[in-house]
């Protein structure tokens, strides 16, 4: 079964997702399941994994680490920790590294085996966008402090362009609307403590937070659609979300 978490964005000092983390928990139909934090994005930053496992760990369960920079696991390794998760998380920082790396490392084909095996993927920022076909990215900051977005192509899990932070990083907004009008995809924008949980064929938006909404926006005959994702209760199907 097929089960995905792309979370818009949170502030995890404040807890702010916590609805949503509870829903991966139950989503993994497991009272403690093994959570595996992928840090790379921040280049393994220990404070944010540290944070990250105090977090769920107080809550939850077990966390362990995939430190792709500063341990240099084999391919090996990196599949015998993936595929003994219950829940993958995909932190956020640098989106363009974490997938050239992943790559190069295997990763991607890993995470492919892990989505057969009703391992939950998440993640939010980084870790929402690398699950779809592309992303509005802001990854030029890191190497050169420009504020202008790249689109990059990720893993496509999700056939949608996304796009994480909708409503806290202005530039994202109008950054959509230009990319759409050379995208023959659906993009789905996300505000933070705001998420879209996939279920094989299904799809539904939850929340943290009563006013976080998500967003199908794409171009059609060269008009521009930008429509609110209704929440559900059940899980409706993606085909839908996904058709101009």
């Amino acid at each position: 079964m097929v089960k995905i978490v792309a979370i818009g964005g949170w502030e995890m000092r404040e807890k702010s997702t916590l609805s949503i983390d509870k829903e991966i928990i139950k989503f993994s139909e497991k009272k403690n399941p093994k959570i595996l934090f992928i840090p790379t994005a921040s280049s393994d930053a220990e404070g944010y994994f540290q944070g990250f496992k105090k977090y769920f760990e107080d809550l939850w369960g077990k966390v362990d680490v995939l430190y792709l920079i500063k341990e240099k696991p084999s391919k090996i390794e990196i599949q015998e920790k993936i595929l003994g998760a219950d829940i993958i998380y995909v932190g956020g920082g640098n989106t363009l590294k974490m997938m050239t790396l992943r790559r190069k490392l295997g990763v991607d084909k890993a995470l492919q085996q892990a989505l057969k095996k009703d391992i939950i993927l998440s993640g939010l920022s980084a870790g929402s966008i690398c699950w779809f076909d592309y992303g509005n990215s802001d990854s030029r900051k890191f190497t050169s402090k420009s504020t202008q977005l790249i689109k990059v192509t990720w893993l496509g899990y999700i056939h949608a362009f996304h796009c994480p932070h909708y409503d806290v990083e202005p530039e994202r907004q109008e950054d959509v609307k230009r990319m759409m009008k050379k995208s023959p995809l659906v993009a789905i924008a996300i505000e933070n403590d705001c998420a879209i949980q996939i279920k094989n064929d299904t799809y539904k938006i939850i929340t943290s937070k009563k006013w976080a909404k998500a967003y199908k926006i794409y171009r059609k005959n060269k008009e521009y659609f930008k429509q609110e994702i209704q929440q559900q209760k059940k899980f409706m199907p993606i085909e839908n979300l996904l058709k101009k």
